[in-house]
């Protein structure tokens, strides 16, 4: 089974790409998703006992943590340390059951790849990138976003052009829904005759 690793910085449309590949037949994980579950789940003692006052009503409190993490950058690597190994869980029992059901290729949507070094846990890396000027404005439009904030974001994420030099296949989702549905496609299409070969 081929273990896709799809990645892109905040705001390139990487979450809509990935529902691409879920609805052309591919197994999906996202890390974020992954994330959110943990948030209510098993990491919600270890993210209060490292940061206090994180937490209410049983659950990670996502603006209390924000607070801390925009406070003390370093604090990025002690909320890492907690909460990739619980992620790393999940998705092997996800590729397990994947490979189990006969699946040809799944795929791992996470978008620190490279920041974590993800890409030893794949066999290929498909990036989405889009103009930085489309970016910039996709980001701002979320509630809550703030110049501040996005710069922070950015500034953690491994450069654009940087993902891409890297990337086994890129997708530019800059043009609209359909050419990135077709690069989608394509992709698949290719993968499926490298694993024939």
């Amino acid at each position: 089974m081929i273990v896709i690793g799809l990645t892109g910085s905040i705001g390139m449309g990487k979450s809509t790409t990935a529902e691409m590949f879920k609805a052309a037949g591919v197994p999906v994980i996202s890390a974020d998703e992954i994330v959110h579950e943990l948030y209510r789940t098993d990491a919600v003692e270890l993210i209060e006992a490292a940061f206090p006052g994180s937490t209410s009503d049983g659950v990670v409190d996502r603006q209390a943590l924000s607070a801390v993490l925009l406070r003390d950058p370093a604090a990025f690597k002690r909320l890492e340390a907690i909460v990739h190994p619980l992620v790393r869980e999940r998705e092997h029992a996800f590729l397990n059951k994947a490979r189990h059901e006969g699946h040809t290729m799944a795929l791992l949507d996470i978008p620190l790849l490279y920041e974590t070094r993800g890409e030893k846990r794949v066999d290929t890396v498909v990036v989405v990138s889009c103009d930085q000027d489309i970016q910039r404005q996709r980001v701002m439009a979320r509630p809550g976003m703030t110049e501040n904030k996005f710069d922070s974001i950015i500034a953690r994420q491994v450069p654009d052009a940087e993902k891409r030099a890297r990337a086994d296949f890129v997708i530019d989702t800059g043009n609209g829904l359909e050419p990135a549905r077709e690069q989608v496609a394509d992709i698949i299409s290719q993968l499926g005759k490298h694993r024939q070969d």
